[in-house]
């Protein structure tokens, strides 16, 4: 990597992209004095986990759920102003079921690591005393590695390895694989698996528990970078897209599609998609891995019932079952989360690896998951929403492959840096490596 030019709290340095990974930079330098210009093309702060207004509704363009273990997410949220106890509803871990849904109940109690999961585990129902013996040598034999691989396999090879059982499989292991990797586990890396494993499961008990945001994903962060931003003397301007960047006299201009003209600055961190990225960074360093990325999709159905339709519980897990367009994977109720007068009745469904369950339509997305929710949660008024709502993001995550090779900063110009969830490190396509990636980012320029 490139010598970066003296390092001075007078510092101006250009943000390219407004989601998560560009706000945690932008929070990040200003909070070390530097002088910041945060550019987003769109309209709304938060790239892929953002706020969207629909028919008069604010919905998320995507559920999330964050980990305690998301120790940087949570700290540049702190110093963002955020209290995240508030700001998002804190639960032990947890795999339950419906009912009706043929699943299992576990959720660690309040016990110090690696206790919790212990005393989970035989207070679990729905699994078997083999299931339960294969999880917990599961767990044994991963901290006794170290959560690390001498190679990389997939998910599904690592699982066989470990003679997890097919019902430990379906009810946990699939679930978790694809909710933080969003890949499949016939082709998600096990080391990228292992590793979110290790700092949630391996790590101390808050590490584990599961955080909901209560509020709109916008407001939940990059709402209060901007501020936060701002209150340092720096500027956050929505609605422009940069055009290209290039270097000047031991500098770097930056111009703009919607406006004549440049503007000059003595660093620039490009947070924005691979392509998008590869676009700007062409002919200034090597592009080829950020134009060779798979991608998968995610998808969450929103469904409205009458306002005194309430689960027993903030989410559940669901089993899915593509053979009948059972497509759901989780269940959040949206009412007790935030605003219960606005949200009342409003549910959330999430479809990660999304690509088959888009194929044939929203209207028979809609229909399946209705059903879907009738059968596992016993409620037949689940079958006919009022209102349903169906938000894709057909490129919400890199495809997470066994060995992938990310691109990092070490062959980035001087004075040029990159952020973002696909950049390389330990984590998926997660809010945490997207903040991790900004994080770091900006250091260089500390």
């Amino acid at each position: 990597m490139g010598t970066f030019p003296d390092k001075k709290s007078s510092d101006h340095i250009a943000v390219i992209g407004g989601g998560w990974a560009g706000c945690a930079a932008a929070v990040t330098l200003a909070k070390a004095g530097k002088r910041v210009s945060l550019f987003e093309a769109g309209r709304t702060l938060g790239g892929r986990a953002r706020r969207v207004d629909i028919d008069g509704r604010t919905l998320d363009n995507g559920q999330h759920i964050l980990l305690g273990a998301y120790r940087s997410t949570l700290s540049v949220m702190k110093t963002a102003g955020i209290d995240a106890d508030r700001a998002m509803l804190r639960l032990p871990l947890q795999m339950r079921y419906p009912a009706g849904a043929d699943g299992m109940d576990f959720v660690a109690p309040r016990l110090p690591a690696p206790w919790h999961v212990l005393a989970a585990l035989f207070r679990a129902t729905g699994l078997t005393r083999e299931d339960k013996l294969a999880l917990a040598r599961f767990s044994t034999t991963a901290r006794w590695m170290g959560w690390q691989l001498h190679e990389d396999c997939s998910v599904a090879e690592l699982l066989d390895r470990f003679d997890q059982t097919d019902r430990l499989n379906r009810l946990m292991w699939t679930p978790l694989c694809i909710a933080a990797l969003n890949t499949p586990p016939q082709r998600a890396s096990a080391q990228v698996f292992l590793n979110v494993l290790r700092d949630s499961l391996g790590a101390r008990r808050a590490a584990s528990d599961m955080l909901i945001p209560r509020t709109d994903l916008t407001a939940l962060f990059p709402q209060q970078a901007a501020a936060f931003v701002e209150s340092r003397g720096g500027s956050v301007t929505c609605g422009q897209a940069v055009a290209s960047i290039s270097a000047a006299e031991g500098r770097w201009n930056v111009a703009f599609r919607q406006a004549a003209g440049t503007q000059s600055f003595d660093g620039v961190i490009v947070a924005v998609a691979p392509e998008s990225a590869a676009d700007l960074l062409d002919g200034l360093c090597d592009t080829t891995m950020l134009r060779a990325f798979a991608y998968e999709p995610i998808t969450t159905c929103y469904l409205q019932y009458p306002a005194h339709v309430r689960l027993p519980q903030p989410f559940f897990a669901l089993t899915d079952d593509a053979g009948i367009a059972a497509w759901g994977q989780f269940v959040f109720d949206r009412g007790q989360l935030g605003d219960v007068a606005a949200d009342a009745g409003l549910l959330a469904v999430v479809v990660s690896a999304a690509g088959d369950a888009i194929a044939e339509g929203h209207a028979a997305l809609v229909a399946g998951i209705a059903i879907q929710l009738a059968r596992q949660l016993g409620d037949p008024l689940l079958q006919t929403p009022l209102w349903s709502k169906v938000i894709s993001e057909k490129r919400a995550t890199f495809s997470c492959t066994p060995g992938l090779l990310r691109p990092d900063n070490a062959g980035m110009p001087a004075g040029l840096a990159l952020a973002g969830d696909y950049v390389a490190g330990d984590y998926p396509a997660t809010l945490e490596g997207a903040v991790r990636s900004g994080v770091a980012a900006a250091g260089l320029f500390s």
